[in-house]
């Protein structure tokens, strides 16, 4: 949504109350009733202040902080079934915004420093952790039409990652490396598709603005699904012939409803591939509550529409049926946020005034 995240707490409940009474489209898709994730263990570790990516491992989970101003949380954490971190590999520099993780076939741990709310950011960069290494190594990359606010990482069948931007008003697009990542060279990416996520209803604390985000990703253990989330709801797509992009830009999301996660940025399959699993992060957990990583069963019937094929390249997506297009709707919300800025601050005005008013009167 290009809001820090520090500032988006308070906004969300401008947000929320300020949009919440907006439709979405008449004939929406709607998926499956929504239902609260099963807890399976509690993040009790202070450290662990803002959890923005995770993944299971045969052991327990291995989960990042977003950017931090603590060194101490600035690290990559190993934790066990239980949620207990047992042990911690700090970067060899610093990280501006690590985002989500993923994992390769050979168990190497990808760190994907990503985020860019302001878009400024000339490169990113992905921090490689290979099997038994006690540092993760740099690989930078840059943009070929200039900075994109991302959260989510995938890796295809060969390994190769794929970056999902954030994207707004419910189209994300896709982004891979041209040439193999080297530590000691910056690597162009291109762009390899676009996706347009399904629309919903689910309940969430950025109310419609949440539901039209990417904010993480994964792939399931078999490489044969692969999974982005929302602040909402998970879509979730089949791979066949292990094309991950054709999955994403051509296949027919599942989706499942993830309704009223704090401020929802991770997912990961278990490793048996029959749940999600997603956490919050902690800073947005309600007082004297910890992040829980929460447990949903994975989908096995379509419930949205199939989507006509996306351009393999940057440009305008058609709207899907009863649904209006990305821009439309983005184009919406800047037409109305400036009336709907205008009334809040008018309200706040005669709120405040009504308040003084009352003070004086008591006062006399």
């Amino acid at each position: 949504m290009g809001v820090r995240k520090r500032h988006a707490r308070a906004g969300a409940a401008l947000v929320t109350i300020v949009v919440g009474a907006v439709a979405l489209a008449p004939g929406a898709a709607v998926a499956v009733a929504p239902g609260a994730g099963t807890p399976v263990c509690e993040v009790r570790d202070e450290r662990l202040n803002e959890i923005s990516g995770m993944v299971a491992t045969d052991t327990g989970y291995v989960v990042v902080n977003d950017g931090s101003d603590s060194e101490a949380a600035r690290r990559i954490f190993f934790l066990d079934r239980r949620c207990t971190v047992v042990r911690t590999i700090a970067y060899p520099s610093r990280p501006r915004d690590t985002e989500d993780l993923a994992v390769g076939a050979d168990g190497t741990v990808w760190v994907a420093d990503i985020g860019d709310n302001d878009r400024t950011r000339q490169t990113i960069a992905l921090w490689r952790l290979a099997p038994g290494a006690d540092q993760p190594v740099l690989h930078r990359m840059t943009y070929p039409d200039g900075p994109h606010d991302a959260e989510a990482l995938l890796l295809d069948s060969a390994g190769r990652p794929l970056i999902i931007t954030k994207g707004g008003g419910g189209t994300v697009g896709l982004y891979a490396p041209t040439t193999a990542l080297r530590p000691a060279a910056t690597t162009p990416l291109a762009p390899v598709g676009r996706v347009a996520l399904p629309a919903s209803t689910t309940s969430n604390p950025y109310s419609f603005l949440g539901r039209g985000v990417v904010t993480g990703a994964a792939s399931a253990p078999d490489g044969r699904r692969v999974v982005l989330r929302s602040y909402a709801d998970a879509f979730e797509y089949d791979v066949r012939a292990g094309d991950v992009v054709a999955a994403l830009t051509t296949g027919t999301a599942r989706i499942t409803p993830l309704p009223d996660e704090p401020q929802g940025e991770s997912i990961t399959y278990s490793r048996d591939g029959r749940w999600l699993l997603t956490i919050s992060e902690s800073a947005d957990q309600p007082s004297g509550t910890r992040p829980a990583i929460l447990r949903y069963p994975t989908t096995t019937a379509p419930s949205a529409s199939p989507r006509p094929p996306e351009p393999t390249t940057a440009g305008p997506v058609a709207p899907a049926p009863g649904r209006p297009a990305a821009g439309h709707m983005v184009d919406t919300v800047n037409r109305i946020w400036p009336v709907v800025a205008g009334a809040g601050i008018l309200l706040a005005v005669l709120g405040l005034a009504g308040v003084l008013r009352w003070r004086r009167a008591d006062n006399r």
